[in-house]
């Protein structure tokens, strides 16, 4: 673990103890049991404009992933995937070959929000001993199946959406808006704290060619210039909409020490939701809330670590206000704490207390509904980041806010 730098990490803000597990408890648990050893990823584009069907990028990504592990695709017998992936893992494994299909896994929910949780799923298959080498995987190709989230006219609306959607309230951007509202206003946050996430998320993309926004670096300027989409979130609050596809392959910690890369270890993963999360109602009692409050405490316990710990973060920011969100509800810091801590200089590598979303994130490299966060972690831990952080060992990274259920994922080299 690197040396904490002086001045606004977790390491000066958090008041909890780092947490231990026990010896009985961590064996009834993922941690160092398994490692991720390959990642993958295609070429990413701008939303429509893929030259190839969703199918083949999701089959170019684990066969990268793949060949970064140094297995040969056919070993791949679990698969694991979140936000009703399209790609059906039998008919990837008649495309790569497959040899025995031993495990298959969908985490429920849309967005990213199952994107750590699909990490642990697979983690979960190799401990219980269901698979051999599992791959998380994610691919999109909105020309060929039209915008992800896209709201529709209807004759007739039910469930949760009655309640808002005659209303005109629609869009996860203005879900997400009426919460980041009021945690500012209890906390005195200002429009400069959005804006630091934006901006550092741009600021590590002009250093990662994979990045969709490679050489379109943000000025705090055009930040303001921006259109609102909707208060407080500006253009550049907003994530990207992309085509590509990623992969993760999850191994046992026998096989992972015999393989080509460093072991990225599973040291915690968590999922879940608030008793009484509910998004599309807005009637929650904690209501600015990113839905992480219990994961995050039992992704920390099964890690054995706290908020100090961590090096580098990797935090999904479908909209810079649930990014906020989360890396409070995760301990980096204090509510009241946030207009000190969110600050470009804090955020930005290399000389930031606490460097976020590395590669660029959902903002500026791609929006792979966050398994490109993974593969940043991946990167982190293993010291091959385009923006690596002096002597990282531990890397967060927490999936879609603001959405149920939600999920984690502590990474260490």
């Amino acid at each position: 673990m690197r040396p904490h730098r002086t001045g606004l990490h977790a390491s000066d803000r958090t008041k909890d103890e780092p947490v231990s597990t026990s010896p009985a408890d961590s064996a009834y648990t993922v941690k160092d049991q398994v490692a991720i050893v390959g990642i993958g990823e295609t070429t990413y584009y701008k939303r429509g404009t893929s030259p190839v069907p969703e199918f083949v990028l999701a089959c170019e990504a684990i066969l990268k992933a793949a060949d970064d592990a140094g297995i040969d695709v056919q070993e791949i017998d679990g698969f694991a995937s979140y936000s009703n992936d399209r790609n059906d893992p039998v008919r990837i494994g008649n495309a790569l070959g497959v040899r025995d299909m031993a495990f298959t896994n969908m985490f429920w929910g849309g967005g990213g929000g199952g994107v750590c949780g699909a990490v642990g799923n697979a983690a979960a298959a190799l401990v219980a001993g269901y698979a051999k080498y599992v791959v998380a995987y994610r691919a999109l190709a909105q020309g060929q199946f039209g915008r992800f989230g896209q709201s529709h006219a209807t004759g007739a609306v039910t469930g949760a959406a009655a309640y808002v959607n005659p209303y005109g309230l629609m869009t996860p951007a203005q879900q997400i808006a009426l919460r980041t509202q009021r945690f500012m206003h209890e906390h005195g946050v200002t429009q400069d704290a959005l804006a630091a996430i934006s901006l550092a998320s741009y600021a590590h993309a002009q250093r990662n060619p994979r990045a969709v926004m490679y050489g379109r670096p943000l000025t705090r300027e055009d930040y303001d210039q921006s259109r609102w989409i909707v208060e407080p979130f500006h253009l550049f609050d907003c994530c990207q909409e992309n085509d590509g596809a990623a992969a993760v392959i999850l191994t046992t910690a026998e096989r992972a020490r015999d393989l080509q890369q460093k072991p990225a270890w599973v040291m915690g993963a968590a999922q879940g939701s608030d008793a009484r999360f509910s998004l599309p109602t807005h009637n929650a009692p904690d209501y600015p809330s990113a839905n992480f409050k219990p994961v995050a405490r039992r992704l920390y316990e099964m890690a054995g670590i706290g908020p100090r710990d961590v090096d580098v973060a990797q935090v999904y920011e479908n909209f810079t206000g649930g990014t906020m969100l989360s890396m409070v509800e995760h301990g980096l810091c204090e509510p009241d704490e946030v207009q000190e801590f969110c600050t470009e200089a804090n955020l930005t590598w290399p000389d930031g207390g606490l460097p976020l979303n590395t590669s660029g994130g959902n903002l500026a490299e791609c929006y792979m509904h966050g398994l490109e966060l993974v593969n940043e972690a991946v990167r982190q831990v293993r010291g091959t980041s385009t923006c690596q952080v002096e002597g990282a060992e531990i890397a967060l990274v927490a999936g879609g806010p603001v959405t149920a259920p939600v999920s984690d994922l502590i990474l260490h080299g």
